[in-house]
């Protein structure tokens, strides 16, 4: 059981291994880079924003709700 471990482990080490040389020698794997980061500042970002304002979003999407529940139907 430990042997397979420590073989299974050691296949994914040489995975990453190749996975971050292919992306390093290569101008797409650059690219690809650059827009994972920028995915994951942006995604860092919308959490942050929603942490920090969740709950007055929450208070303020209800009253739009409650506004447009009270509408009399369609404007003449």
């Amino acid at each position: 059981m430990i042997m397979m471990v420590i073989k299974h482990s050691t296949g994914l080490f040489e995975y990453g291994t190749d996975l971050v040389r292919r992306l390093r020698e290569e101008e797409d794997g650059l690219a690809l880079t650059e827009y994972l980061i920028l995915l994951g500042l942006l995604t860092a970002a919308v959490i942050g924003a929603v942490t920090a304002f969740g709950n007055q979003l929450g208070v303020q999407w209800q009253s739009w709700a409650t506004w447009i529940t009270n509408l009399d139907g369609a404007p003449s």
